[in-house]
């Protein structure tokens, strides 16, 4: 259940009207990308992928995502998520630079240093502030996508902080794993229930990329990573390198994959027959990290299944090129 205070703060939205906000976009969109980018290896992937799409998004703003990884887990490792976040945006500023847009440096901002407390209280950062302000110059017409590829802090505070953000953007996040599952204990919102709380609860327009059941078909082996993108250039190889480092420390065997989740959500505003989705119910994450259904709430788009295929000719002829 939700609180009267959280009622207070986000209305029941008209379910009509988010309908038609949830349509993918077909024109060139305006992004802001919330990620935790030193956490794994695919969010750089992610990054990079945006950068080079450039006749489908126009980058306002990157801002960096706490996340905090147990010292027993021996990869990326943050002490706490301040840590995390200071690693994520160092790493944006490499990205940036090895991608040539080192121009976009002045529009990188730290995220929060902290999780949410509760439901109602939001984590200050120059990040959340940059979303809200950013925001201003869009309506629900022609609205701002924001991106969220980790945690959901930043764009959870920036909700609570400014509800009316609610009329002027859409937010696209990887989280949760598939409906039937009803399994919620992925990364993204296990290190902060309220913040996934806050966004499907809230009434933003709102699509999901569940992990397990759909984002993870976008799995790939050493060999086809090799084939797609070494030796193509500085950047590839960078990537491929991160990727390589990670899986040494993640994987004590040989034949190991893994998926790169944060590209195969990121692709919704770009132009390409990439996914698969359909309008649903918007659940609510429980705090045993399940899922609350309930068929009269608000609705969401919801992505079931990727084009693994299309998707990596794609990017590999935009990273590689």
């Amino acid at each position: 259940m939700k609180s009267e205070a959280f009622k207070k703060l986000f209305p029941i939205p008209d379910h009509t009207d988010l309908i038609t906000r949830l349509k993918r976009p077909c024109t060139k969109t305006d992004i802001i990308l919330d990620t935790d980018t030193f956490n794994e290896i695919d969010d750089q992937f992610a990054l990079a992928y945006l950068l080079k799409s450039e006749e489908s998004v126009s980058f306002q703003a990157i801002t960096a995502a706490p996340f905090y990884r147990d010292p027993r887990d021996g990869v990326c490792l943050s002490s706490d998520p301040k840590d995390g976040m200071e690693k994520s945006y160092d790493e944006i500023l490499r990205i940036l630079d090895l991608c040539g847009r080192s121009d976009l440096a002045e529009h990188v901002y730290k995220g929060s240093e902290t999780y949410l407390p509760d439901e109602i209280t939001p984590v200050e950062s120059p990040a959340a502030d940059a979303i809200i302000e950013i925001s201003r110059r869009y309506t629900r017409n022609a609205p701002l996508y924001i991106l969220a590829i980790g945690v959901g802090t930043n764009v959870a505070s920036a909700l609570l902080k400014d509800p009316t953000l609610t009329e002027r953007c859409v937010v696209v996040w990887l989280a949760g794993h598939c409906h039937q599952f009803n399994d919620c204990t992925d990364f993204n919102i296990a290190q902060d229930i309220y913040a996934a709380r806050i966004i499907f609860g809230c009434g933003v327009p709102f699509v999901q990329f569940p992990m397990f059941g759909c984002v993870s078909e976008f799995r790939f082996c050493k060999p086809e990573l090799e084939y797609w993108f070494r030796g193509k250039n500085e950047l590839c190889n960078y990537l491929l390198d991160t990727a390589y480092t990670y899986a040494a420390r993640k994987f004590n065997y040989e034949g190991w994959s893994k998926p790169l989740w944060d590209l195969a959500a990121v692709s919704w505003v770009v132009h390409g027959d990439f996914l698969k989705s359909a309008v649903v119910p918007a659940p609510v994450p429980t705090f045993d990290y399940g899922y609350s259904q309930d068929i009269t709430r608000h609705p969401m788009q919801y992505v079931y299944a990727i084009n693994k295929d299309i998707l990596i000719a794609d990017v590999a002829k935009k990273l590689a090129g």
